[in-house]
């Protein structure tokens, strides 16, 4: 096609930007050949001259159809171009927020900067056994393809993951990891695919650093081969490392940081472990804050380190080892702090003693701190004569440091290394591996040093085998479809790579500059210049003499030269590193070995780039050829190596692109994308498939397209290949734009966009026939409507103006009336309200007439009374100011009197004659008290002497007292005391108890006058309550009407809960059972595999030893033997309940080998017995003699006891009555002391105590005068015996006691004396804990009244109404509190009640059973001797339904029952036949009593069970067989049990078939187990089934035909990926599947519920797969889809309602699948729209809905893509949802599953036994 027809108006196209690099732009004006512009018109609506050159003619790029954009796959696109792409790129990553897209072979993955809910496990399994291309481009997708091509093609896989650095490289690598961790697993126990993950962790802390692109740059490149065997499981790993950046360890840019693990250790330097190590904060060490801030934003180093340390455990790295490493690093933070000072002008230097950093280097790596500091400083050169050592400057000295340092870090790096790929070795044989190579993509930066030359050679290398790579594909493909081939003329940068690497190339001159004693960097760059100017990838600087410019291709890069010789010598001072070879530390001195000393054959050896060690030496010395080999040899070689390697595997690509440089969430810089896009490959991709044929359509997919643009005769013919062929003849004139190959069409660029363009234009003309049609028909109908309309409504509107006259006219006569009523009205009313207010005012004015009156009269009462008080007052007032002032004036006088009085008596004093007359009187009074003195003293000695007496005979009579009280006080101390005290303590207890009573009665007085009130109140209350009441029932009259539906929802939607609830707990109870079955299965795997191996050679197993010892106790029963046994743990059953009792097997098994000991023991015994009657019944004279003897001992020694007992009893009483008589004398002397009448009650308490220990003596002398009157019986016996045997008589037996019998004799009246003793003590301390808890209820007695006094006093506190209420509070509480008491006892009865009732019933049922045991017993001996004529006999007569076998018939029984049983052979008898045959042998076993038989039969009939089920895992008929037998079974013993609960629909004949002495309700319990194991065995076999079959059958396959069409999808189905044969299915195929199951289920007799129950389980799995199928493509999201998935839903449904399975919920679980359905076909633009979404989609969550609209993609131009704000307000709609988080569902969800009980009609008599199942054996009873 030309240009002229191409580029006409409206058409669209590219134009370049220099802000969004391609612009859009519409063609407004048809193009001509030679017009030198294109008239555009851009998207803002401003016009545009394109000029377009007349001698290149280069017109703008033309842009794809609307219904192209936004593919999953970049070379699906008609025009194939750069703008193309990128607009692709951005619809995809802004509009839909897909991160993922294909690019042919290339998975591009750009980094959204947000954690995305899309690499679950949910996800993972969603994409395991997918083709790519099937579901959404993902790292998942690519992971699976390699996974499956290695195991298809038994071929090696490589993921190659490049981009530049914060692309999100090391992230797609570890999802890729994860994802073969996941569906591989590992095939040991030594959890491989953990350790590879858990190496992640170390690899990022050592070898990732922040740089001013990304926060965790990988800085170094690495492949991890991922080793599997032959079952392709995971069994180790191996890991290769490329090119440290060793540079950063001693120089970090502004805003970057050194390797994490540098501010991981200094971030916990607080750690007791790290305190030798000396480190402080990042900031304070020159090698970590070189960069500025050492801190990342949302990264806690702390914790990382912890992290790194976990991972160093988990991969094995001894604890002492990782010290090292730690202790390694901060000497490398040490060594960066060293201060150097220059000396003598410069030309030396030394380093400073001040500072500690040296110290703390040498001591950390265990070397010689003097060597280490002369060396720093110093070098050796040494000539063919002499060795020279020579100072160095100080730049040689901080390069030499700086190397040192580097040196040390790589060695490190190297040996973590080692050690990784040792904890992730393994013994077993790879068969094959997967490689992930995680590598740095092309860089290029202001300032492109050494590393950033050998990243951008790395990539040149993957660049030429990627080219390589798509080219071969290409020609396979063609080859492939029978397409002519011509060389496709592709980028090959051979050339580039030559210049870098081929003899006298750029690495090969640097090399040879390097061996240069004085080579410098301008030196190599002008040889660079002289040999490399002519090549084409080559250029010199303008303006610079010291860089170069290579052209790689991605972009041109010019390298600065300085630096490059340096960093490829790599030189570290031989001498420093002598000195670290003789470190303390054996691993420092082991990282620092030669190469030829270690073990230098491993791979990462050759991994790691080796650092060259310049010798101060010459060429004399053998010099190690590995340390002449520079940076660029070993890094070249290493990269052949990898090349290598990927050459021999199959290559998958993932190029990670970055989308902007400010790390915002899904922000999209077109100019950064575009430059990674030419850097990364992409664009070369899309180059080579444009140069070809890069559309490909199958023809039937062709034909479904473009079938508008045939003609109706071509559409008859049936090969559609030749339909196409004719069509695009037609259409395309041009034969080179298009070939027909084999299976495919292939296209040129734009041709499919030309094809698109004439179907949009046939549509257009068909649309706009059919709209003028139906426009004009529409107005047609519209008029007759309006018409037929106009002529009702006025005929309406005639009427109603008649009806309106006269309803006029009506309610004009009612107003008149009306208005006559109210008038009247209103005027009585206006004179009543006059009236009363009339009536009212003069009530109060007359009241406050009255009042007033009052007030005046009461005011001057007042008034009077108050005068009266005043004058009283002051009357008193004045008296007593009279009466103090007359008092003072009376006193004044009286001393002034009083004065004169003493002056006149000191002046007759003064006289002689006065003192006369005074000695005379004194005399006299002298004498008489001299008289009074005398006879006071006399009668003062007479008193003392009295008293002196009477005070001796005191202190004797209480010296006596005391010492009785202490001999008594040593056996009872204290015990009166406290008697006493605690008797005064219950007296003081009672008077406040009495207290508080009457203070209750009191309150309880004033409690029933408040009730009174109260009553009256509640009264009136009650009658209002009545009158409410009735009120509320009127209204709940009207409202229950109309709430009837809403109780009746509520209802609903509770028991839809309770039900939710009850699946739930099913749900855990069947995954618990599935889990045993998991582990059993094992278990059982286990043995088998053990018994392989431990079985001879010539050993071969019979029948009968198949079945171990070990599964026969798995499942015991309760004999009756044993019932009695198990009496002492009845209680534990009933404490734990007799369900949980059954249930517990463990419990079962400690009670039968309970049952077991004890009947061990009482067999031994019985022996015992046996054997001690058969000795008592032979005499033996020596017997009887011995007998004799020792009997006549006892009685002497009885007789000496008795007697000596008595002399005791009678000192004791004749002591304590003498006792007596002193106390009561001294007491009738001394009556008026307190002080003796307490100590004679404390005596008299002692005494009683006494006595009762008299009256125990007089009881235990009774005891021991029995014994000897036994004995002295026994010595008449004795006696008699000796008259008999006169031989045998005791010589000594005549003879008195001597001195040593009598001694013995009280020695043992000691010993009885000190039992008593013993006994008495032991009453001693039952007192005291008697007096304890009286102390204890005393104190408990306190509380409770402190608590009522307290809350007593509150109560006063409060208003009598809150004391009511308090009160009555009070005494609800403390009667709820004894109604509870009395619950608990009247539980604990009940409990009793029910252990008595069950002990009696296990006696009776032992009585009977052991009556039943001797009817029996003889009736089955007569039935062995004469079982053949008996079994006949009773088959002709009457057969009871029980079948007799002999045991050692039972192995035969079930190898023909169950092991070698076809479902087909009983498929003409009744249903499920071998469990009523194995019920009827039960039944046999249980007739006669045999527990062990019945035992047996049930272990060996579940044990059989399941080895068919484990033979026959994959049968869906034998496993649905033995679930119904299972289940029947089951259900006989349940109906048959004798449990009245299940025997509800028996008849009594069914009732005389039940069992009789066996309870088997943990049997029931194990079948019930099984059954669940039975039925998840069959759900997954016919998962299995289906699995494959449901997203071709109801996704993809065409129920209606030519209803979708078909888009180009690219590498869709390409043959790498698809399988041989062909997988599609359709829905018939499944209906088919689904009626198979059905009719093999029903006809086997399984209950209808269970059927039930598996289809709704099937169609849960149907619904999981097609939604999440549906969610991860965009392919299958549009409007047809819609509607080709609501039908073949609505066939499931049809086939639902014809099986009658509508109660089986199978049609509910369809529905988050029929509303995904509805959502694709529903209209998408307005609010409203939304709205109606929201409501409708209640089963889908809001990232499914989301997710949805996200894929939707229109079949035809005529739809509409749904927009980012219909999107955005379905969001808004949403947010109220507590939606979960996930995506998709969980199609291995398993419904917990409901067996029903279903008792069967069929009597066991009427059951015959078919001779094809060889059951000759089985005898009917």
């Amino acid at each position: 096609m030309s240009a002229a027809e191409l580029y006409t108006k409206y058409t669209r196209v590219w134009i370049p930007d220099p802000d969004e690099v391609w612009r859009s732009a519409e063609v407004i004006k048809d193009y001509k050949e030679g017009d030198k512009s294109l008239h555009l018109k851009l998207e803002d609506e401003t016009l545009y001259e394109y000029p377009i050159d007349p001698q290149g003619n280069e017109l703008p790029f033309l842009r794809n159809p609307d219904i192209l954009v936004g593919e999953n796959d970049l070379t699906a696109l008609s025009y194939l171009h750069e703008p193309a792409v990128l607009h692709n790129l951005k619809v995809r990553f802004i509009e839909s927020n897909h991160i993922y897209t294909y690019c042919g072979i290339v998975l591009v993955a750009i980094n959204p900067y947000e954690q995305l809910p899309i690499y679950g496990q949910d996800v993972i399994y969603a994409y395991n056994g997918q083709n790519m291309g099937d579901m959404d481009p993902h790292i998942f997708a690519v992971a699976e393809e390699a996974y499956k091509q290695m195991a298809r093609d038994e071929k090696n896989q490589s993921i190659i993951v490049s981009g530049e650095s914060g692309a999100g490289k090391t992230v797609s690598a570890k999802y890729a990891m994860r994802f073969f961790a996941t569906v591989g697993g590992s095939a040991s126990e030594t959890n491989i695919e953990t350790k590879v993950l858990s190496s992640i962790p170390i690899m990022e802390a050592i070898g990732n650093a922040k740089t001013t692109r990304n926060d965790n740059s990988s800085r170094f490149g690495k492949y991890i081969q991922i080793g599997f065997d032959k079952r392709y499981r995971i069994i180790g790993a191996n890991m290769r490392t490329y090119l440290l950046e060793k540079s950063r360890v001693v120089f970090q840019a502004e805003g970057e940081r050194n390797y994490h693990i540098f501010y991981q250790l200094c971030a916990s330097a607080s750690l007791p472990e790290f305190k030798d190590l000396g480190l402080m904060c990042a900031e304070d060490y020159f090698y970590t804050s070189q960069g500025g801030d050492t801190s990342i934003d949302g990264v806690d180093d702390a914790d990382d380190f912890e992290k790194t340390r976990h991972a160093f455990t988990l991969l094995g790295v001894k604890e002492s080892h990782q010290m090292t490493i730690f202790r390694i690093i901060a000497a490398i933070l040490h060594l960066g702090n060293l201060e150097i000072r220059v000396e003598r002008d410069g030309d030396a230097c030394s380093i400073l003693s001040e500072g500690n950093h040296l110290n703390s280097f040498c001591s950390l790596l265990g070397v010689e701190h003097s060597q280490m500091e002369h060396w720093l400083c110093h070098r050796k050169l040494v000539t063919r004569t002499e060795t020279y050592v020579k100072s160095m400057s100080l730049q040689q000295v901080v390069n030499a440091r700086n190397a040192l340092a580097k040196h040390i870090y790589a060695k490190l790096f190297s040996w973590i290394m080692q050690h990784i790929n040792k904890a992730l070795h393994t013994t077993i044989k790879q068969h094959s591996f997967i490689g992930v190579l995680d590598i740095y993509g092309f860089e290029t930066f202001e300032v492109n040093s050494f590393e950033q030359f050998c990243i951008n050679y790395a990539n040149e290398k993957l660049q030429q085998q990627f080219n390589l790579h798509v080219f071969k594909l290409e020609q396979e493909e063609y080859m492939k479809e029978g397409i002519p081939w011509t060389l496709i003329d592709f980028y090959d940068n051979q050339p580039c790579i030559d210049l870098i690497e081929a003899k006298l190339g750029i690495l090969d001159l640097l090399d040879e500059e390097c061996k240069v004693p004085k080579g410098t960097d301008q030196n190599w760059t002008q040889k660079l210049y002289d040999r490399h100017t002519n090549s084409q990838h080559f250029q010199k600087p303008r303006m610079s003499n010291t860089s170069f410019i290579v052209l790689h291709f991605a972009d041109k890069v010019e390298y600065q030269s300085e630096g490059f010789l340096e960093k490829n010598r790599d030189t570290v001072y031989e001498e420093q590193i002598n000195i670290l070879k003789a470190s303390k530390y054996q691993m420092v001195a082991d990282l620092f070995q030669d190469e030829k000393d270690a073990a230098s054959t491993t791979s990462v050896r050759k991994e790691i780039p080796k650092v060259s060690v310049r010798s101060a030496r010459p060429a004399i010395k053998a010099a190690n050829k590995e340390h002449k080999k520079t940076v660029g040899h070993q890094f070249r070689n290493s990269l052949h190596l990898l090349m290598e390697t990927l050459n021999a595997t199959t290559p998958h690509y993932v190029r990670c692109i970055k989308p902007n440089d400010e790390k915002l969430s899904f922000k999209f810089d077109s100019k950064r994308v575009v430059q990674q896009l030419r850097a990364c490959g992409v664009l070369e991709t899309i180059r080579i498939s444009a140069a070809g044929f890069p559309s490909r359509w199958s023809y039937h997919d062709f034909f479904n397209r473009y079938r508008v643009l045939m003609k109706k005769r071509d559409l008859c013919n049936n090969d559609k290949k030749q339909i196409c062929q004719t069509l695009l003849e037609d259409l395309i004139k041009d034969p080179d734009k298009f070939h027909f190959g084999r299976t495919k069409i292939f296209f040129r660029a734009g041709q499919v966009a030309y094809l698109e363009k004439l179907r949009a234009d046939k549509f257009r003309a068909a649309t706009i026939m059919i709209q003028k049609t139906v426009r004009g028909w529409l107005q047609r109908v519209r008029y007759k409507k309006l018409r037929q309309a106009t002529a009702i409504i006025q005929r309406y509107v005639r009427g109603h103006l008649a009806r309106r006259l006269a309803e006029h006219l009506r309610r004009t006569r009612a107003a008149i009336i009306f208005q006559k009523q109210y008038r009247m009205l209103r005027t009585l009313q206006a004179y009543q309200r006059v009236r009363s207010a009339a009536i009212t005012i003069q009530a109060f004015a007359r009241g406050m007439i009255v009042r007033r009156i009052y007030h005046k009269i009461l005011v001057e009462h007042k008034a009077i009374t108050l005068q009266k008080y005043t004058r009283g007052w002051l009357a008193r007032t004045r008296f007593r100011r009279v009466r103090a002032a007359t008092i003072v004036l009376q006193c004044y006088y009286r001393r002034m009197k009083a004065r004169q009085q003493l002056k006149a008596l000191k002046i007759e004093a003064r006289s002689a004659e006065h003192l006369k007359k005074l000695n005379v009187g004194m005399e006299n009074k002298v004498v008489q008290l001299q008289r009074k003195i005398d006879e006071q003293n006399k009668e003062y000695k007479l008193l003392n002497e009295q008293l002196s007496t009477l005070t001796s005979a005191h202190s004797s009579e209480v010296e006596k007292l005391k010492k009785e009280l202490l001999r008594y006080q040593q056996s009872h101390q204290g015990d009166g005391n406290q008697l006493v005290s605690l008797q005064e303590e219950m007296e003081h207890l009672r008077l406040e108890l009495e207290k508080t009573n009457s203070e209750r009665k009191v309150m309880e007085d004033s409690y029933f006058k408040e009730k009174d009130l109260l009553r009256k109140h509640i009264f009136d209350l009650e009658e209002e309550n009545t009158f409410l009441k009735q009120e509320k029932e009127e209204l709940n009259s009207r409202i229950l009407c109309q709430s009837e539906d809403e109780f009746a929802r509520i209802a609903v939607e509770e028991n839809i809960q309770m039900k939710k609830e009850l699946e739930e707990e099913r749900a855990r109870y069947q995954n618990l059972v599935k889990e045993y079955s998991r582990l059993e299965q094992r278990y059982d795997n286990l043995r088998d595999e053990i018994t392989i191996m431990k079985q001879a050679p010539g050993h071969r197993r019979n029948p009968s030893n198949q079945s171990s010892l070990e599964s026969d106790s798995n499942y015991p029963s309760i004999s009756t033997s044993e019932i009695g046994d198990t009496e002492d743990v009845m209680p534990q059953v009933e404490e734990v309940g007799i369900e949980e009792a059954a249930m517990d097997m463990t419990l079962f098994l400690k009670l039968q080998k309970r049952v077991r000991e004890l009947e061990h023991e009482r067999k031994k015994l019985q022996t015992q017995l046996e054997k001690k009657e058969e000795e008592s019944k032979k005499p033996q004279v020596t017997e009887v003699k011995t007998e004799v003897t020792s009997e006549h001992e006892d009685f002497a020694y009885n007789s000496l006891k008795r007697q000596e007992l008595e002399s005791e009893n009678k000192k004791l009483k004749n002591e304590l009555n003498e006792l007596r008589k002193a106390i009561a004398d001294k007491a009738t002397q001394n009556n008026s002391s307190n002080d003796i009448q307490d100590s004679y009650n404390l005596l008299l308490n002692q005494l009683k105590l006494a006595n009762e220990e008299l009256e125990v003596r007089k009881e235990e002398v009774l005891i021991l005068r029995t014994q000897i009157m036994k004995a002295a019986q026994q010595k008449e016996i004795g006696k008699n015996v000796e008259s008999i045997a006169s031989d045998t008589r005791w010589p000594n037996s005549d003879k008195h006691i001597d001195q040593e019998d009598a001694i013995e004799a009280y020695q043992g009246m000691c010993k009885t004396n000190q039992l008593l003793e013993a006994q008495l003590q032991d009453q001693r301390r039952e007192h005291e804990k008697e007096v304890e808890d009286l102390k204890n209820q005393m104190d408990a007695i306190k509380e409770e009244m402190e608590k009522q006094q307290e809350s007593f006093l509150q109560t006063l506190k409060l208003s009598p109404e809150v004391q009511v209420e308090f009160g009555l509070q009070r005494e609800i509480t403390r009667l709820t509190n004894e109604n509870l008491d009395l619950k608990e006892l009247l539980e604990k009865l009940e409990k009793n009640e029910k252990k008595l009732k069950k002990e009696l019933k296990l006696y009776i049922k032992k009585v009977q059973d052991f009556q039943a045991f001797q009817t029996v017993v003889p009736a089955e001996r007569r039935q062995r001797e004469c079982h053949m004529q008996v079994a006949v006999q009773r088959k002709e007569k009457n057969f009871q339904g029980m079948l007799e076998y002999y045991k050692e018939d039972e192995p035969l029984l079930i190898q023909n029952l169950i092991t070698d049983l076809k479902p087909q052979a009983v498929s003409a008898t009744v249903p499920c036949l071998p469990a009523y045959i194995l019920y009827m042998c039960i039944r046999h076993a249980d007739y006669i009593n045999d527990d062990q038989k019945v035992h047996s039969l049930l272990t060996s009939t579940i044990n059989g069970i399941k080895k068919v089920l484990k033979k026959h895992n994959n049968d869906f008929e034998m496993t649905s067989f033995w679930l119904a037998n299972t289940r029947r079974l089951l259900h006989c013993l349940k109906q048959y049990s004798g449990d009245a609960g299940f025997m509800t629909q028996n008849t009594p004949k069914q009732n005389e078939h039940c069992l009789k002495n066996f309870d088997l309700t943990e049997y029931r319990q194990v079948l019930d187990h099984l059954s669940i194991q039975i039925y998840q065995q069959l759900i997954k076999i016919a998962e299995g089934t289906f699995h494959h079959m449901i997203v071709s059958a109801v996704l993809e396959n065409e129920s209606i035909q030519g209803l979708s069409g078909v888009k180009p999808m690219g590498y869709r189905n390409r043959s790498s990926s698809m399988a041989e044969g062909d997988s599609s299915y359709s829905l018939d195929e499944i209906i088919r599947q689904l009626n198979a199951f059905h009719t093999i289920m029903c006809d086997q007799g399984m209950d209808p519920e269970i059927v039930q129950q598996v289809f709704k389980q099937l169609f849960y799995m149907i619904n999981a797969v097609t939604l999440n199928n549906l969610l991860l493509r965009k392919d299958v999201c549009s409007w047809s889809t819609g509607m080709q998935l609501r039908f073949n839903i609505s066939q499931l449904e049809e086939w639902i309602r014809a099986k009658n399975l509508q109660e089986s919920g199978a049609a509910q679980t369809l529905e988050p699948l029929i509303q995904a359905a509805q959502l694709l076909q529903l209209k998408k633009k307005t609010s409203e729209d939304a709205e109606a979404i929201c409501s409708l989609c209640t089963s889908l969550t809001t990232q499914q809905i989301v997710k949805i609209l996200n894929l939707y993609t229109p079949v035809n131009e005529f739809e509409e893509r749904v927009t980012v704000a219909f999107i955005r307000d379905i969001q808004m709609h949403l947010q109220e949802r507590n939606d979960p988080p996930q995506l998709l569902l969980d199609f291995k969800h398993m419904f917990p599953v409901l067996f029903p009980f279903n008792p069967s009609s069929i009597t066991m008599d009427s059951i015959d036994l078919p001779a094809s199942l060889n059951l000759e054996f089985l005898n009917k009873v």
